[in-house]
């Protein structure tokens, strides 16, 4: 794997994590009532923490497995398991299920400090854990194991990722009156469940390539290897 190839399975990945389309009818009631320019800047607010929060355990995740004793491979196969838990979760019925401040409304008419507060409001559990969960965590662990093989170009390609990842969400939430009448809700749930297929089939490659990696020969390099050579 090179530097661009983990660059884009990192951005799919992530993106399909922190899933900003399936995410807007809850951001959307989050800042009902806000004008353009306060849901712009409780956007960047909750975008910004994303941004930091993921290039934090992508420089520091795997010292924290050494600290604490954990493998690679044993680290990819639990965060394997955790992405397919969280990609059926994304193809339930009731995952796009809002939630709903009553005084979101009111706090909208006072401008001053708008959105400092909806975004103090919305760090826990809006931005943690539902846009960035232990799938993304394990992600951003996993892939820095895989950037630190590739050297400095992998890591700036992480990096790439986790800005690229982040500035879609910026610019999927400033959308969400447009996306929201335009989708519906039967397309916003269309879209979810099939960001959860992705994720679910990345989830198994992550858990073959863990089990691959701890018990050599155990598979075919064609199962643990994504995209790999035809020979065309």
């Amino acid at each position: 794997m090179d530097a661009v190839d983990l660059g884009v399975n990192l951005f799919v990945a992530l993106f399909a994590l922190v899933d900003p389309i399936g995410n807007i009818p809850i951001f959307a009631a989050a800042t009902a009532g806000a004008t353009l320019r306060q849901r712009l800047s409780v956007s960047a607010l909750i975008c910004i923490f994303i941004v930091v929060f993921l290039a934090f355990f992508f420089f520091t995740g795997l010292g924290l497995l050494q600290f604490f004793g954990i493998s690679l491979a044993a680290f990819r196969i639990a965060g394997g398991i955790l992405l397919l838990l969280l990609g059926l979760d994304m193809t339930r019925e009731d995952f796009l299920k809002m939630f709903a401040d009553p005084d979101a409304v009111k706090d909208a008419q006072n401008d001053r400090g708008y959105a400092r507060r909806r975004f103090q409001r919305l760090v826990v559990p809006f931005a943690m854990p539902l846009l960035i969960g232990p799938g993304a965590i394990s992600t951003i662990i996993i892939q820095a194991g895989e950037a630190e093989k590739v050297g400095p170009a992998g890591q700036a390609a992480g990096v790439a990722a986790i800005v690229a990842a982040g500035f879609a969400t910026f610019v999927v939430f400033t959308l969400t009156g447009p996306i929201s009448r335009l989708l519906g809700e039967i397309g916003m749930a269309i879209i979810v469940r099939v960001l959860g297929l992705i994720l679910c089939a990345l989830a198994i490659q992550f858990i073959l390539a863990g089990l691959s990696e701890a018990i050599p020969g155990m598979f075919s390099s064609i199962a643990t290897t994504p995209y790999p050579d035809s020979g065309h």
